[in-house]
């Protein structure tokens, strides 16, 4: 079976040392010492200081929870059925969104369905109609085959997962902690959660907890055909309904795991003037993007990490060791006011300060990194007992996370982990970086947080969890799950087949005038498909490739290379100062069908991608700087 280890090269690399030398593992992998647990505190008390004890008290309310009813509401509307509770919108409308959901996910949808009817009529409204309704109609019965096999998916598709031996999905806690860990993404979430609960015969958040070593295991998830999509895969379009899925299964799953999460709204706070710190991501990006147009993250941001991965990641106790408050104080400064004219210099910077400077960074945005609405539910992942949950919710909210921030919190994770990789010669470890930086990512003065509350070491503990979670595992939280994907796309066939509905006459008589010309590959062919080229020079050609069930990506891209860049007639690449040759970086787009773009993984079977949607064209493409692809 292929699988995909998520591990980084240095993580690996790493281990491969440690076990030829038969080293053990440092002991503060496995739980955190005296010494993070106070940099933990230390953090969370200069955080109390910057911005006032109250502003850290749960009970104080800057951000509001959303008046009865309204959270629903907005939830509907975020999760792309707002056309549920509007009187205008018709059934077909309402059909084509319930159309790719499954038992589970419908589920939650008429849980929030039910709360906002009960709010309506409080307030003596009409009530919408119910969702139970809408399947039942007959039109929602002629474009729903999805929904209704939906419901035999908790035993059918796990088949897969049934094949496995049984400790692959037995709790880790009746067990022990495992090495390795499987990582199912072509079956819902949700409705995992609901596989492993009956399998367990009993509820997973009641059961008493057996404490484990806290060493983290190498998680595995075995390989589609259809090969890894990563979000910067997909285009604007196909990440919205992502995100909109992503909701709904995230929210089912809270459900199941009995995680009571109340979003909240951040009210209009004073935005300090300045040019760098306290400045909204937006903000900062829109200025950034006039002076580079494909800036992802704030221009400061990535100089200042790109200074501490020079010169901070073999400082020892970086992160830990803080700066002189007088010097940050002078070097913000001083930032504010040359940063931008290009008169600033790094050279003398300590990179304590620096360090000190982004923590700084981080907890002062005027909106939480992590966004007032998912805030709370990253902090609630601690309170999730399985691992393979917590991978679940994390890789959903990271989904749910806007461009801006998650970009942002990108960066920031691959920093993290450099320093990490460096622990020989910095003394930072695992353990040591998560309980330093998790205060200044779960703590905001805009939305209370009760991470202060109860016993110290245990809720210390809880929140350096979940931030090594997001540093070993930040590869596989960036990937699209492939049963979204899969719904994404019977998303888009029924948005496309809507209109078929109205007047089935009228699509009958247009055959019997012209009959579908397009060819259809007899059983078992192996179909030839056209690749379109748009690199540079080679923007209208085309390129013939003949499919079978071994052909991939990679195949393809090799073949385009030979044909048009190296070969002698056609070569189109670039000398280098060293005398090689360079060559563009293309990757493969698979454009239209049932998705709208997506950039394919170079492991990518080309005969199963025909085969699920074969009205998509392939294009072949540069890569962007920075962009999908990469």
């Amino acid at each position: 079976m292929s699988v995909e280890p998520w591990a980084s090269p240095q993580d690996q690399a790493a281990a491969e040392d440690a076990h030829s030398s038969h080293s053990p593992p440092s002991l503060d992998q496995e739980q955190p010492d005296k010494l993070c647990l106070e940099s933990f505190w230390s953090e969370v008390e200069t955080i109390r200081q910057g911005c006032g004890e109250a502003d850290l008290d749960p009970t104080r309310r800057d951000s509001r929870q959303s008046e009865e009813g309204e959270q629903e509401e907005q939830w509907l509307a975020d999760a792309g059925l707002s056309t549920l509770i509007s009187e205008d919108s018709e059934d077909v409308d309402k059909a084509v969104l319930l159309s790719t959901l499954t038992r589970t996910q419908a589920e939650a949808v008429q849980r929030r369905l039910d709360s906002y009817t009960l709010s309506r009529r409080k307030k003596n409204k009409q009530s919408p109609r119910d969702v139970r309704d809408i399947f039942s109609s007959p039109i929602a019965q002629t474009m729903l085959p999805e929904s209704q096999n939906s419901k035999e998916l908790p035993q059918n598709s796990m088949a897969s997962v049934a094949k496995m031996p049984f400790s692959a999905v037995t709790p880790e806690r009746q067990r022990g902690a495992p090495k390795e860990e499987f990582l199912i993404t072509d079956i819902a979430y949700c409705e995992q959660a609901v596989i492993f609960m009956k399998q367990a015969k009993f509820p997973l958040n009641n059961v008493p907890h057996r404490k484990e070593d806290g060493t983290l295991p190498r998680v595995i998830c075995p390989k589609c055909r259809l090969g890894v999509t990563r979000i910067q895969d997909l285009s604007h379009a196909d990440m919205k309904k992502v995100r909109q899925l992503a909701l709904i299964d995230m929210t089912a799953l809270c459900d199941l795991l009995e995680l009571e999460v109340k979003r909240h709204k951040t009210g209009r706070r004073k935005i300090a003037e300045s040019t760098l710190i306290g400045v909204p991501l937006a903000t900062l990006l829109e200025h950034d993007q006039k002076l580079r147009a494909n800036a992802s993250i704030p221009i400061f941001l990535q100089t200042l990490l790109s200074f501490l991965e020079k010169k901070g990641v073999d400082s020892e106790g970086i992160l830990r060791v803080p700066g002189s408050q007088s010097r940050i104080k002078l070097l913000q400064q001083n930032l504010e006011a040359n940063f931008y004219s290009g008169h600033f210099s790094w050279d003398e910077v300590s990179p304590n300060d620096a360090a000190a400077l982004l923590k700084k960074f981080i907890r002062e945005l005027p909106d939480p990194l992590l966004t007032a609405e998912y805030l709370n539910t990253f902090s609630a992942v601690r309170d999730i007992t399985e691992l393979r949950q917590k991978l679940h919710m994390l890789n959903l909210l990271v989904l749910l996370l806007p461009e801006p921030n998650r970009n942002t919190l990108k960066a920031l994770l691959e920093f993290l982990s450099k320093v990490v990789n460096r622990e020989k010669k910095n003394r930072m470890n695992l353990w040591a970086v998560a309980t330093i930086m998790a205060p200044n990512l779960f703590l905001h003065k805009a939305v209370p947080s009760r991470l202060t509350e109860g016993t110290e070491k245990g809720q210390a503990e809880k929140a350096a969890d979940v931030m090594r979670l997001l540093i070993r595992y930040q590869d596989l939280l960036w990937t699209v799950p492939n049963f979204l994907i899969s719904q994404v796309r019977r998303l888009n066939e029924n948005s496309n087949r809507r209109y078929q509905f109205y007047d089935r006459r009228i699509k009958n008589l247009l055959r019997k005038i012209q009959p579908d010309s397009r060819e259809k590959p007899e059983k078992n062919s192996e179909p030839r498909r056209t690749i379109r080229i748009q690199v540079e020079e080679l923007v209208n050609s085309t390129m013939e490739f003949q499919l079978n069930i071994n052909s991939r990506t990679s195949d393809l891209l090799a073949q385009f290379y030979r044909q048009f860049l190296r070969s002698p007639e056609n070569g189109k690449g670039k000398m280098r100062r060293n005398g090689s040759v360079g060559y563009p970086d293309c990757a493969l787009y698979e454009v239209g069908g049932n998705i709208g773009e997506h950039c394919l993984d170079t492991e990518t079977h080309l005969l199963d991608l025909y085969n699920s949607n074969p009205g998509g064209e392939w294009i072949i493409k540069m890569k962007p700087n920075g962009g999908r692809g990469q």
